[in-house]
């Protein structure tokens, strides 16, 4: 349950440094003196104006760390602050009702040795599932791996995204390859490359913050923390890769469609060609025997027409012995 909405305060726990955590009451954080091996998250809607108050007012953060905390518009980044403290800006797969997944939502995060608050705008998964993980003694132990268990969870909800992403390109390709007179739906494959240049745009900056957290050893860190960052960043390597290979192959068939659309127009093309070069010299003759002048041969003797349509037969033999000997049919 929320400690308290109107305030802004989401969740408000105290890590015991063992895997669990206990809820905090909003009225208690004030006078808050943590234990050996205890650490600090507080999670909170950045959209509540309360929140802003005590972000600025109580959390002993600089006036510079508030107003990078609650800028507008940001885009993943670490940036490092004296004391060995970090602000760490990242990004997560919109999973919100009637939300596009691709309109990922923005969590930015103060971490120091022992305290860790976040924010953000709109609801997170990533979050829930690190909550749950506490709420089993499963969850992070310190404030170095609470960053990290919200950076997996970040990471796993992308790598679900872009599978679903692949598959849909999976059953374009091999609908297309299996029915001839499949016709795949630019629109669908236009929106699986935007989805895919959406998820691009965050997630390139947001592999190069791990890489940094990786190279960056700071004294609160734990020993294998930067092996987890590593990981991470290989993981978002990957998970970049996967995006850019959908984008082609999601390009690669709207080519192939393209290009069967073309043959399809060329061939109609061809064969409305042969069918008006064949019937040319017919109707030439049609025409020019269906003139209303005097002179025409033929128009007084009784076999006149069977004649007429003799020659028209003898013609269309021989075009067809042509078109047969140049291989146009």
């Amino acid at each position: 349950m929320l400690v308290d909405e109107e305030a802004g305060l989401l969740r408000a726990l105290v890590l015991d440094g063992r895997g669990g955590a206990r809820q905090l009451a909003y009225e208690d954080i004030a006078s808050l003196t943590l234990a050996d091996g205890e650490s600090l998250w507080l999670h909170w809607d950045r959209s509540q104006p309360e929140a802003q108050i005590w972000l600025r007012e109580q959390s002993g953060l600089s006036n510079f760390a508030c107003d990078v905390l609650l800028e507008e518009n940001t885009r993943p980044r670490l940036l490092p602050l004296p004391a060995d403290e970090l602000l760490l800006f990242l990004r997560g797969v919109n999973l919100n009702p009637d939300s596009a997944p691709e309109d990922m939502v923005s969590l930015r995060v103060f971490a120091d040795a022992r305290r860790v608050i976040s924010l953000r705008l709109r609801p997170l998964r990533s979050t829930e599932v690190l909550i749950r993980q506490l709420a089993a003694g499963q969850g992070p132990k310190t404030a170095s791996e609470v960053l990290i268990s919200l950076a997996e969870a970040l990471t796993e909800h992308v790598e679900d995204l872009i599978t679903l992403l692949a598959e849909k390109v999976d059953g374009e390709e091999d609908q297309l390859e299996t029915d001839p007179r499949y016709t795949p739906s630019q629109d669908n494959l236009l929106t699986l490359r935007r989805r895919a240049a959406s998820l691009r745009r965050f997630l390139l900056p947001q592999g190069e913050v791990y890489a940094q957290l990786a190279r960056r050893k700071l004294p609160w860190f734990v020993d294998d923390d930067t092996d987890y960052w590593n990981e991470l960043s290989n993981r978002l390597i990957r998970n970049l890769e996967e995006l850019e290979l959908v984008r082609e192959r999601a390009n690669l068939v709207l080519e192939a469609e393209e290009r069967r659309m073309r043959e399809r127009m060329n061939r109609t093309m061809y064969l409305l060609g042969i069918i008006t070069g064949f019937f040319l010299p017919m109707s030439f003759l049609t025409g020019l025997l269906g003139i209303n002048v005097g002179g025409i041969p033929g128009s007084d003797n009784p076999y006149g027409f069977v004649l007429a349509c003799a020659l028209i037969a003898v013609v269309a033999l021989f075009q067809w012995w042509i078109f047969r000997r140049l291989k146009w049919v």
